[in-house]
């Protein structure tokens, strides 16, 4: 998940625990402490390869072991730091256990997963139900959190009524804020299932044999799935809509998996890497120093800009392995879908709009490639 929405929850998490001691500094401490697990990871970069960030990333900060040991070693030096607000270190361990929980859970609700068992096992968990980048998730959360750091600090009231007294505004607001973001993250975890179903329904009414599948959100909303089938040498990469039946049809493009190109490169440290965060679900070419490889779990950003009968795919993250080139071999390329033009066929997308979604299909982007055009499953 990304950084803003990582620190407005720990702020959250810092007043709903600290805010009666520290006051608005609760928020500043949850912050921190919510950025924690990437600080530690991101420490290291300037002194590491693209491949071990990479094994790093969602492992180093986020697995198990150095969770228990930040939980024994830093809870020390704040019971010192809050001495004056007589917190002690069992109080400073669950805070900061708390927060840096809700932070992995976050990690682990989207599609890079973590690392837990890092370094013994680089297996990562993830289910796969938010995009790491979603507005309408994260929204909601910041807007509260800035609300809480412009209000003064409230001083509790003492009275005698025996009635019950009305919740604090800095307790509606925290209230809304991680109300909302609770509740779209099951209004996400639903929409999956319902999109998981009518992708199946589709693949058994075709008779389709195939080894694993998954489904992730497109970009800033959960109406619109997209399902990446493993069949071994070739992935299926369909959308699907919550509002269609399970009747309707799904347009399914066919990626040949292309395993021959990481042959020579599979058993270099690069190559082990990338098939470990990739848990699989990747593609490969052929290039002219060792071999394009590309990550299908994150939607690909989509140019419908060639010709008005073709859809370009780019993969939102490759990587290029040069075997030839010294110090780091691995080389990494992003591409992001959030033009105008990707957003509004989107939303058509999503409302039935299939012509303006859907193309002749070609895997464009490829390092040292041409572009590839792709069958497609009606």
């Amino acid at each position: 998940m990304d950084w803003i929405t990582q620190a407005a929850l720990g702020a959250a998490l810092g007043e709903m625990m600290m805010g009666k001691r520290l006051g608005n500094r609760a928020l500043a401490w949850g912050a921190l402490f919510g950025l924690l697990p990437e600080l530690l990871e991101v420490l290291f970069f300037p002194i590491t390869d693209t491949a071990r960030e990479l094994s790093w990333h969602h492992a180093a900060g986020h697995c198990i072991a150095v969770i228990a040991l930040g939980c024994w070693g830093i809870p020390q030096g704040l019971e010192r730091l809050w001495k004056r607000e007589k917190i002690s270190r069992k109080e400073a361990t669950v805070f900061l256990l708390a927060v840096w929980c809700a932070h992995v859970a976050l990690d682990i609700c989207t599609t890079d997963g973590v690392a837990l068992l890092w370094p013994i096992l680089d297996k990562r968990v993830a289910l796969n139900f938010l995009n790491p980048l979603d507005l309408l998730f994260s929204a909601p959360l910041v807007v509260s959190v800035i609300w809480l750091a412009c209000l003064k600090e409230e001083k509790a009231k003492k009275s005698r009524s025996k009635k019950p007294q009305p919740l604090p505004k800095r307790h509606k607001i925290l209230r809304w804020g991680l109300g909302v973001m609770a509740g779209y993250a099951v209004l996400a975890l639903t929409m999956k299932s319902v999109a998981s179903a009518g992708f199946g329904a589709d693949l058994t009414r075709r008779g389709t044999k195939f080894t694993r599948k998954i489904e992730v959100p497109t970009p800033h909303n959960f109406l619109l799935w997209r399902s990446v089938v493993d069949r071994g040498d070739e992935m299926w990469v369909g959308y699907r809509s919550i509002f269609e039946s399970r009747e309707t049809p799904v347009r399914w493009t066919i990626y040949p998996k292309g395993g021959s190109a990481v042959e020579n490169v599979k058993a270099t440290r690069e190559g082990k890497t990338l098939m470990a965060v990739c848990d699989g679900w990747w593609l490969a070419r052929p290039h002219a120093k060792g071999a394009w490889i590309g990550d299908l779990r994150q939607p690909e950003a989509r140019d419908w800009g060639a010709k008005k009968t073709m859809v370009d795919s780019r993969l939102s993250r490759s990587w290029v392995i040069d075997t030839e080139v010294k110090g780091d071999h691995l080389r990494a390329f992003s591409e992001q879908a959030t033009t105008g033009d990707f957003l509004q066929r989107l939303g058509g997308r999503i409302i039935g709009r299939r012509e303006d979604w859907e193309a002749n299909p070609r895997l464009a982007g490829m390092r040292g490639s041409l572009p590839e055009f792709l069958a497609v499953e009606q």
